[in-house]
């Protein structure tokens, strides 16, 4: 049982903080996808910035289901889902998202590294929240990812690098 009283501290996009009390926090797992090719990273441009192909996972997905749903509707890309690389757990608002804006999610965020199997570079597939942020993936020079600006929680130059690794092994 949630204690009533316990607060939890969530953060938005731009890492403000938010005191909430955690019956109001909603579980939400997330998956996201690094595809690695020819020593280039693919990554969703969002904004003025960058984020890793994923999102949430349906209650009627596995985890994989949901990457690869995930992964085509934001690049194109079908992918295969190898071996997972980094998780970690974030406390977000969504405050940016039209409906999503009032929720707060306990979001554990797992990310696995991927293989294409099919698909070209894409917008299509995106949603039309979506459509005002996101603009088409682009391949990222594994060492230029120091210099980019990126829209998570986590050390995303951290996680690729580790994905790398894993990929080049």
């Amino acid at each position: 049982m949630v204690k009533q009283d316990k607060k939890i501290i969530c953060h938005d996009l731009n890492n403000n903080k938010f005191e909430v009390k955690a019956s109001k926090v909603i579980f939400r797992p997330s998956v996201y996808g690094i595809l690695i090719e020819n020593n280039k990273v693919l990554l969703s441009k969002q904004w003025d910035g960058y984020d890793m192909p994923g999102g949430g996972v349906d209650i009627n997905e596995t985890l994989e289901e949901a990457l690869k749903r995930e992964f085509f509707e934001e690049t194109g890309i079908k992918v295969e889902v190898l071996n997972p690389v980094h998780s970690e757990t974030s406390f977000f608002n969504p405050s940016h998202s039209i409906k999503h804006k009032n929720e707060y999610w306990n979001c554990p965020l797992i990310y696995y590294l991927v293989k294409k199997v099919g698909g070209k570079i894409s917008k299509d597939n995106l949603d039309e929240e979506e459509r005002g942020y996101a603009d088409l993936p682009e391949w990222i020079d594994l060492d230029k990812i120091d210099e980019l600006k990126f829209f998570n929680s986590v050390d995303s130059i951290r996680v690729i690098k580790k994905a790398a690794v894993a990929y080049f092994l």
